[in-house]
């Protein structure tokens, strides 16, 4: 089974954020790309950056479902989701997700994730030989815009956080 859902990804290193934001904006820049496909509107992602509470080190995922609930209002929704089935039901319909990839706060320092710490946004999987490849975009780099790239779930399944960001509308 394979679901890859149309999706436009966006730099966190893109000459529009601030420079000082850039290596820790990946989290809003995020966050910016899945409104961007709910709304088809371009997000201001310096601005989303001081709202959703980001710092140097990143978005700490209680602070993104905190303080998006307050920025986007009851239109919006933003929860964790719990299980790998709900993310591929999610994705079924159309719907990415934000993903984080956290080694540090997951006590897994001997780990080696595709990101030790590091927010993407989740647009599809793909059922593979006994794992699942999940379809990112990357979110840049400061050479290059964002590109999508799969991932194992199987090898990377302990450091993961997702989290869903959509209209109440579209449930």
């Amino acid at each position: 089974m394979k679901k890859l859902i149309a999706f436009q990804g966006l730099s966190q290193h893109d000459e529009a954020i601030l420079k000082k934001y850039r290596s820790s904006a990946c989290g809003p820049v995020t966050a910016a790309s899945i409104l961007q496909f709910h709304e088809g509107l371009e997000i201001g992602t310096d601005q989303l950056y001081r709202l959703l509470g980001a710092t140097p080190i990143g978005l700490f995922t209680w602070r993104l479902l905190r303080n998006f609930h307050k920025i986007a209002g009851p239109r919006y929704e933003a929860k964790k989701v719990r299980t790998i089935e709900e993310v591929k039901e999610e994705l079924l319909a159309g719907r990415p997700l934000a993903m984080k990839f956290d080694r540090y706060f997951t006590l897994q320092w001997f780990s080696k994730p595709a990101y030790s710490y590091h927010w993407v946004p989740l647009i599809g999987f793909k059922q593979e030989d006994g794992d699942l490849l999940l379809y990112i975009h990357d979110n840049g780099q400061k050479n290059r815009p964002s590109k999508m790239r799969t991932v194992s779930y199987l090898e990377n399944r302990k450091v993961l956080t997702f989290v869903k960001i959509m209209p109440k509308d579209r449930q």
